[in-house]
């Protein structure tokens, strides 16, 4: 580490604030996988608090601003050399000539962007109120559609291409040709949210220009260059057709929106970009580029030029320097390809990258039910009942090949209805050799369906005949997208690999038995290549990375280890505002009698161990001031652990560990499936405000005056509580993980997982195929499957250690903050389970903890908190 910040100690990273060393140690970072390039990994822990987001932005664009003057440089110097045959004078005059060409090009940009923001800043008052109001204005319903109007829900017997074509659109305005070929940064994250607030901090720092000084000329004054950012979302969030916005469904504003800018359409999209509003997709260009605007701003450009932001949007590309854009638009190649998204040579960076694992599973996921597929049926027996003798040639069979398919699927999940086992993995032969559909080019019938918008005319039209009749349909035709569903599942069907499984699993729904097809995608390696190989660069950043392991092993598994970089960061906070403990017993390790915590799915249950837990966590509620969150593995063993803490105990008529709670602390229980927000404001009255909960009972209210506030909230690693919650200061001055989380590893997609890692790691061991031995031979045999059990165990493990991670990042939310973490499981004690916690963790440890008993946490814990008074 002190290597790369020699290399780059003398860089003013033009941070706003006077950076700590924790974030210098970040940013130097950084830059080093940037300059490096050629397909580099940086796998950068910095915990929540430490400003990531800024440090993250004040390296990627020093690094750009300073590539961009090496390229103009470069290219001054390859002219020179293209000249050398010429006299030195001419020489001279001539790369004079081509630095003022370039240094005019820059000014003439820029200053046409200054006069843009110049403008923004008179209008701003009254453009936030046009867009404060604008917003809701009202959307008028889609008139009753008579006989004729049907024909909309019609298929068309030709197709036109549905993406706008943006020819001459490049031919004016202020760019020159070149931004193509510059480097950008493409940024993610995975929620809008999380981008806008990026977006925020991309507006603190100002940055140089981007042309060499030498260049620029030296009687002016060159003000800092402002970053040039475009904003990328899904029609669902930019549309500002209100016809088309109305439909509220992904899928529907798509397929409506591809349906208006078809030839035949009689109602054409006026916003969508070509010749006729060629002037105000430019201006919409200029503003996008001159006012760094997030997506709420963006649908508000796009209003004001009226001009269609998701598609008018693309044109400002070129000129971008930072392009921001959610998980799904990155990670699906369809979506990049859509958007005309290029990462080839290009820097990538995907913040909150904790989950970037599931997050590329849940991209190519999809699932199906029984009464979906009860419901697609309905839907196109409605459907064709109207049209059925209008279908000509290809639309007739396809819509018949549906149907076919929609029977087969049908077909086989009713006979696994009756099946032994209420889930398990499915054979794809088995399911498609139902009603011939093995028979039938899916290839063909997907593009078809694709094109043709299928799903959204015989979705449309059913919805369209529900609001027509007086008494609504037994199955509400319009609840659900189910065809869209359907095309989903079948696109995970059509492009099986060793990499996804299909599984099934009964279920109970209102006393109706259904039963549930999902397809899984076992390894994202496969799918994030496509991004790792073009990249000159990606960067993984995110609060709680660790482990590390499983990224390199699964994520960049053919990757040779000098391309990845890894870094976890320690806190900005000062030592003494952390104590981490590990609770192995109540007793003492001298103790003879001494029982010890172990939350493991064989031993939780035990009655005498939940008791001294309940034992535990009142005597950190009393030594703990303000707010407690509790941790648990998972929502079936919190209500198993309350109902035994509520329990009396029989043969005393003492108040139970439960009311014991409740007198020290306003008590607060996560409830699956409920609204985070409000028990989160609750818990946070409780703590803050002068008032105890107003759910809260009249002797919890009364306890609450007693001792001046606190509560203790008991929630779920893996829950909504443990991720993007912030608990800091008087909110969580103590976080408690109870056990470890591990999941189901006998559920089925667990067992294909791990049945998946060991096939694969065990053929590479055997092949001689390891990244880590640049000349390895093949393992004997018994060596190689022990090592592959071994990956196994530890990716399974490293699952449970990035929940119970993220969990315990919800404490210390910034340089002044401090708390307490208590881990109450003697596994926390082993090396094993130490060495994959965040390095900052692992660094607040009390030492010999793990040998310690209540008594001793207790001290530790009062000293604590009298220290912080």
């Amino acid at each position: 580490m002190e290597e790369i910040i020699d290399c780059t100690r003398n860089l003013d990273f033009h941070h706003p604030f006077t950076p700590y060393h924790v974030q210098q140690q970040f940013m130097h970072t950084v830059y080093n996988v940037l300059e490096r390039g050629n397909g580099q990994i940086g796998i950068l822990e910095s915990p929540t608090g430490t400003g990531k987001s800024l440090s993250l932005i004040c390296a990627a664009l020093t690094w750009l601003r300073n590539h961009k003057k090496r390229t103009y440089e470069i290219s001054i110097d390859d002219a020179a050399n293209s000249f050398q045959d010429e006299p030195d004078w001419v020489v001279e005059q001539l790369l004079k000539r081509k630095r003022a060409e370039i240094a005019d090009l820059w000014e003439e940009r820029e200053s046409n962007l200054r006069n843009i923001r110049a403008k923004e800043a008179r209008m701003e008052e009254r453009e936030r109120k046009r867009r404060r109001y604008g917003e809701d204005a009202s959307r008028k319903e889609a008139k009753d559609l008579d006989n004729d109007e049907e024909e909309e829900w019609l298929l068309d017997e030709e197709r036109d291409e549905d993406e706008p074509k943006f020819s001459g659109m490049k031919k004016e305005g202020t760019d020159d040709g070149t931004d193509d070929d510059q480097v950008k940064i493409y940024y993610t994250s995975r929620t809008h949210s999380q981008l806008t607030q990026f977006v925020a901090e991309l507006r603190r720092p100002t940055f140089p220009p981007s042309v060499p000084d030498e260049f620029l000329k030296g009687d002016e004054d060159h003000e800092a260059e402002a970053v040039k950012h475009v904003p990328l979302s899904s029609r669902q969030r930019l549309c500002i057709n209100p016809s088309v916005a109305r439909l509220g469904l992904l899928s529907a504003i798509n397929d409506r929106c591809s349906e208006l800018q078809q030839s035949k359409s009689k109602d054409k999209c006026k916003f969508v970009p070509n010749a006729n509003n060629l002037s105000q997709t430019h201006q919409f260009r200029d503003n996008v580029l001159a006012t760094l605007p997030d997506i709420e701003d963006l649908h508000g450009l796009g209003k004001t030029f009226q001009v269609c932001p998701y598609y008018a949007s693309r044109t400002a590309i070129p000129g971008a320097e930072v392009i921001t854009l959610p998980y799904p638009l990155l990670l699906q190649r369809a979506a990049r390809d859509a958007l005309g998204i290029k990462l080839d040579g290009n820097i990538v960076i995907i913040d909150e990258a904790h989950n970037i694992m599931d997050a590329i599973a849940n991209v190519y996921a999809s699932e199906i039910c029984l009464k979906d597929l009860v419901r697609a049926r309905l839907l196109l027996e409605v459907y064709v009942k109207r049209f059925g003798k209008k279908l000509k040639g290809e639309n007739r069979v396809m819509v018949g090949q549906v149907a076919r398919v929609v029977d087969g699927l049908r077909t086989w999940m009713e006979n696994t209805l009756h099946a032994k086992f209420d889930q398990g993995i499915v054979d794809p032969n088995l399911l498609l050799k139902h009603k011939g559909i093995d028979q039938i080019n899916l290839f063909k019938l997907i593009d078809y369906v694709q094109n043709s918008k299928l799903a959204y005319k015989i979705e449309g039209y059913a919805a369209h005949v529900e609001s027509q009749e007086e008494t609504k349909p037994a199955i509400p035709f319009s609840s659900t997208p189910v065809l869209h569903t359907l095309l989903s599942f079948l696109v995970s069907l059509s492009n099986l690999s060793s990499e996804g499984r299909i599984f099934y699993h009964k279920r109970s729904e209102k006393g109706q038995q259904d039963i549930k097809l999902s397809y899984l995608l076992l390894s994202p390696s496969h799918a994030f290549s496509s991004i790792a190989l073009k990249a000159r660069a990606v960067i993984l950043a995110g609060g709680t990375m660790s482990p590390f392991d499983d990224y390199t092993n699964h994520l960049f598994p053919d990757l040779a280890p000098e391309k990845i970089t890894t870094l976890s960061c320690g806190h900005v906070i000062p030592a003494s505002n952390l104590c981490v403990w590990t609770l192995s017993s109540c007793q003492p390790k001298t103790k003879a009698d001494r029982r010890e915590f172990e939350f493991s799915f064989q031993k939780r249950s035990d009655k005498a161990l939940i008791h001294e837990l309940g034992l535990a966590v009142l005597n950190i509620c009393t030594a703990v001031p303000d707010g407690v969150v509790v941790f648990f593995p998972s929502y079936g063993y919190l209500d198993e652990v309350v109902r035994v803490w509520s329990e009396a105990d029989g043969t005393k008529p003492a108040p139970t560990i439960w009311e014991k709670l409740q007198n020290k602390k306003t008590v607060f229980s996560e409830v699956k499936g409920s609204s985070s927000d409000e028990l989160l404001e609750q818990y946070s009255k409780a703590i803050l405000g002068d008032e105890p909960s107003a759910s809260a009972t009249t002797t919890q209210q009364q306890a609450a005056r007693t001792r001046g506030g606190g509560a203790l909230l008991l929630s779920v690693v893996g829950g909504k509580m443990s991720e993007g919650i912030n608990f800091s200061d008087r909110l969580g001055r103590c976080v408690v993980i109870v056990g470890l989380p591990y999941p189901n590893i006998n559920s089925p997609d667990w067992k294909a997982r791990i049945e998946y890692i060991e096939s694969t790691t065990l053929a590479k061991l055997t092949t001689g195929d390891d990244k880590d031995k640049k000349a390895a031979l093949p393992r004997p045999r018994a060596e190689a499957v022990a090592a592959a059990k071994q990956a196994a165990r530890d990716f399974y493990e490293n699952a449970c250690m990035r929940a119970v991670n993220q969990s315990i990042g919800r404490a210390i939310r910034h340089r002044d903050d401090y708390a307490a973490i208590v881990l109450v499981d003697r596994r926390f004690g082993t090396d094993r389970i130490r060495r994959k916690l965040p390095g900052w963790i692992q660094g607040g440890l009390v030492g010999d903890s793990e040998n310690g008993g209540l008594g001793q946490m207790m001290s530790r814990l009062s000293g604590f908190f009298r220290g912080k008074q």
